[in-house]
């Protein structure tokens, strides 16, 4: 299943490349919404082989990536990013739903 709801950066989907050329196999990044954090929800990022049957998959210059049904409802309209900062290098969700978040990015309220 894919969606138009959600969109993987040009970045993101570099690195999701390059974690797959550094492990010598394909690999997705599965993005998900979780309850908790200091603001209400937080995102989890997983590298994983395989997608599960109500995974809607995001796809970008040959990677990919995975948010599950329940998840999207929070995500809609997001962009996955990866940054490269002086303070370190992580994927991002840019959520334009989120009305505020902590300073680590991780969590969210909505």
């Amino acid at each position: 299943m894919t969606t138009t709801d959600l969109t993987l950066s040009p970045a993101a989907a570099q690195r999701i490349r390059a974690i797959g050329a550094t492990e010598g196999r394909d690999v997705m990044l599965r993005v998900a919404v979780e309850g908790g954090g200091c603001s209400g929800f937080q995102y989890q990022f997983d590298l994983v082989d395989t997608a599960n049957k109500d995974d809607l998959r995001i796809e970008r210059d040959g990677a990919a990536a995975l948010v599950d049904e329940m998840s999207l409802v929070l995500l809609k309209g997001s962009e996955i990013d990866f940054v490269d900062e002086l303070a370190g290098a992580e994927f991002r969700v840019r959520n334009p739903n989120a009305k505020s978040s902590c300073g680590c990015g991780v969590s969210f309220s909505i």
